[in-house]
């Protein structure tokens, strides 16, 4: 196949959930098929990123919009505008202008837009069968975003962007030929906008190499960590929760335990967390080595969607889980055989303590962790899209085929 993937912002570094997944199945299908990367993103040229991105895709596009980057002076020249700043901030003339010369020109058998954002870089009549990949729901996202925003201002406007979001991806999910949702809780969200069997699921993946085969310490020190961007809504939130809520809880009983918050870009409101049990590192080389010492590892998120790949990962690396079921949300996971369900402070404490002080307990959840995380290597994950791109390109064929039969009919 002949696969034109389009993605809205740099791929490099890998270093979000949202990359990870496009990334590593872009990583399998271009070693089955001619699959071209246009990767656009804001600011002005960055000679080196576009080096690099060739180097990991050699048939990839990468342009600068020459856009500056979203702040609030951007946010309100963009309030009145019908679709969600998520997606308006992520529109390019220039994206849009290759993408219609491309399809045109019949250049490829099928596209993916990768996130929502980048739609409306094409052309409202889709010459060239194209998949939405919707790693989230982002109208339910947005929503819970609203949700649980303190602060009053930033409130307002998440309920305004989610309002936009709930009109404009209802649209979005209609007109793409296929729709392509990460669990089946994505599609159950999405088959109230359009027909369910528009909507096909990929799961989540893991990269079972990078983590299995990696020499885990059996953690004696009662380690507690959680892993995350930590400039993200849904992560402070989530870690603001826990040091407050279920942390004293978990001290009380552990003295000893210690809590490490691992991750890029650390908002102040998570770097003030930080105490003598609590450790805020910041950007690391690799997370994989703090995982490695993590007795338990935590997901305690409010808000978001889609599913979260760091799950897996400390699965494939045969750590116990507890997380509540926003942060496990999609997942094919089973309460009490291979992660932990808490959805209140205490029953999350209670839930870590166990682990931390019963060996064989959380030995158990471990084993049964790892021998999940095994279902779900990127290369199996892939074949599962591969497939969809292919039976989206087949329906688009006899649509087409269809339709030049009615025209031949009525001339």
């Amino acid at each position: 196949m002949r696969i034109l993937w389009v993605k809205g912002g740099k791929l490099l570094p890998v270093d979000t959930g949202g990359k990870i997944r496009s990334y590593n199945l872009l990583r399998q299908l271009a070693a089955r098929h001619e699959v071209t990367l246009l990767s656009y993103y804001d600011g002005q040229r960055d000679a080196a990123y576009e080096s690099e991105i060739v180097e990991h895709f050699s048939r990839a596009v990468a342009i600068s919009t020459s856009r500056r980057e979203s702040s609030a002076i951007d946010y309100l020249q963009h309030i009145f505008s019908p679709a969600p700043y998520a997606v308006t901030k992520f529109t390019s003339a220039r994206a849009n202008e290759i993408i219609c010369e491309w399809m045109a020109d019949g250049l490829f058998d099928v596209a993916v837009c990768d996130f929502l954002s980048a739609s409306l870089n094409f052309p409202p009549e889709l010459r060239t069968p194209t998949v939405l990949f919707q790693h989230n729901v982002e109208s339910v996202l947005w929503r819970r975003q609203a949700d649980y925003e303190p602060n009053p201002i930033k409130r307002i406007a998440f309920k305004l962007e989610a309002a936009k979001m709930i009109r404009y991806e209802r649209k979005a999910v209609n007109r793409f030929d296929h729709v392509i949702a990460v669990s089946e809780n994505d599609r159950e969200n999405m088959a109230r906008m359009t027909e369910r069997a528009r909507i096909s699921i990929v799961p989540t993946g893991v990269d079972l190499e990078a983590y299995r085969q990696q020499p885990c310490n059996d953690a004696t020190e009662p380690v507690v960590v959680f892993t995350g961007s930590m400039d993200w809504e849904a992560n402070i939130d989530g870690v603001e929760y826990f040091c407050a809520e279920v942390w004293p809880r978990v001290l009380n009983s552990v003295p000893g335990a210690r809590f490490r918050i691992v991750g890029r870009n650390p908002h102040p409101r998570v770097r003030a967390l930080a105490t003598d049990s609590i450790e805020v590192t910041g950007s690391v080389p690799s997370v994989i080595d703090y995982m490695k010492d993590a007795a338990v590892f935590v997901v305690p998120l409010r808000i978001g969607g889609g599913t979260r790949l760091k799950i897996y990962e400390a699965m494939a690396m045969g750590k116990a889980v507890v997380s509540t079921s926003v942060g496990a949300e999609g997942l094919d996971v089973e309460d009490g055989r291979n992660i932990m369900l808490a959805d209140t402070a205490a029953a999350f404490a209670d839930s870590i303590i166990e682990l931390l002080c019963d060996r064989q307990s959380r030995k158990q959840i471990e084993i049964a962790a790892a021998s999940l995380a095994a279902r779900f290597d990127w290369a199996v994950i892939a074949d599962r899209f591969e497939q969809v791109l292919a039976e989206t390109i087949k329906l688009s064929d006899k649509r087409g085929a269809a339709r030049s039969v009615a025209a031949m009919v009525s001339a």
